[in-house]
């Protein structure tokens, strides 16, 4: 869309994003509940989405209409509270036997996202028949749902979801002297906190790239050796490894990169200072991109995908969470009638000195 090439976010308010009221969704078959979001928050995806950046690869894996949000934290009819493990996996579709992926726990490979009794949609948050985090009622088969501890705020459940993806990040890594981590947004902040949390099996140096005093802070705070300006990392990455320049390519390198931001020049930034046979591991959603794949050739290096989590992925993140009080980083929340606003400030988070933006639902009415 030309609204968010000028302003990223902007999307929301000229877009077909629209607040309304709609029946909520029912419970597809047995083992589906009621879920009424109270935090929700928004994510780099629903961000691309807004604005027209995601990839056409997702149209069949995506139904219309669908209500956006996949982080969430809300109320079940028992009472109790939960969080929301969104992606739509063989148990929800009610698909048996599971696919391959999910026989051994592998659900964010499921390969039924597009089949079973639900329509498409690779996760709540993009099924037309789930509803999603961006309102006040949604379904959710009990597969997906992880009690939240009463200890634990509302803000910080609502960090579980993309925490979880940063302790998936983290195992992706697994025990490497050396890796630098690109971009400190949200999902950037939370992969620097896994990896100094264990959950990687034991890293070394972890050097991160961020562009905003408040990232900066927040990444030395959750573990960053140190933090760079993304103009400053090859030097970075020379001091650390001895390595020379040969161009805009380093003769050395770091073990692996890992790239939260998922775009062409992150991506061709992490082969550029990547060792000869080290992995960039994409965290970040890419889009489509035009890249010079002869680094992977000559230098024997590989590009990596990370989508999402499994089950115990999620129970890491509430730990964790837990342990470092990463409900510190949610740092505004919006009523639904202020929409564009908050999709605004999510898209300019880190400019306007924040980290993650949500939807609080606490005190809506029922839509």
């Amino acid at each position: 869309m030309v609204a968010s090439r000028v302003v990223p976010g902007r999307g929301a308010s000229v877009g077909p994003l629209r607040l309304a009221d709609v029946d909520p969704p029912e419970p597809p078959g047995d083992g589906w509940v009621r879920l009424r979001p109270r935090l929700a928050g928004i994510c780099g995806s629903d961000l691309a989405t807004i604005d027209g950046r995601s990839s056409r690869y997702f149209e069949p894996i995506v139904s219309f209409p669908f209500t956006p949000g996949h982080e969430v934290v809300g109320d079940l009819d028992d009472g109790g509270r939960a969080v929301l493990v969104p992606v739509l996996a063989c148990a929800a579709r009610g698909v048996e036997p599971p696919c391959r992926q999910c026989a051994t726990g592998a659900i964010n490979r499921c390969e039924r996202v597009a089949f079973g009794h639900l329509e498409p949609g690779l996760q709540t948050g993009f099924c037309a028949d789930t509803g999603g985090g961006w309102s006040t009622s949604l379904v959710a088969h009990e597969s997906q749902l992880v009690a939240v501890p009463d200890g634990l705020s509302d803000e910080a459940a609502v960090m579980v979801e993309p925490t979880a993806c940063a302790v998936h990040a983290a195992g992706v890594v697994g025990a490497v002297d050396t890796v630098a981590v690109l971009g400190a947004g949200t999902l950037g902040l939370l992969t620097i906190a896994a990896l100094r949390a264990g959950t990687g099996a034991g890293v070394g140096t972890v050097v991160a790239t961020a562009k905003h005093p408040v990232q900066r802070r927040w990444a030395v705070e959750l573990g960053a050796d140190r933090v760079v300006a993304p103009g400053e990392l090859a030097r970075a990455v020379r001091a650390a490894t001895g390595s020379w320049r040969l161009g805009a390519q380093l003769t050395g390198g770091f073990d692996v990169v890992v790239d939260c931001v998922g775009s062409a020049e992150s991506i061709a930034q992490g082969l550029s200072v990547v060792a000869p046979g080290g992995t960039v591991v994409l965290v970040g959603m890419p889009g489509h991109t035009a890249l010079d794949l002869t680094p992977l050739w000559h230098r024997e290096t590989s590009v990596r995908g990370c989508y999402a989590y499994d089950r115990a992925d999620f129970e890491a993140a509430l730990d964790l969470v837990a342990a470092a009080d990463l409900g510190r980083l949610v740092s505004a929340t919006y009523p639904l009638d202020r929409y564009p606003e908050a999709v605004e400030h999510a898209a300019a988070a880190g400019q306007r000195d924040a980290v993650k933006i949500a939807f609080d639902l606490r005190g809506e009415r029922r839509r």
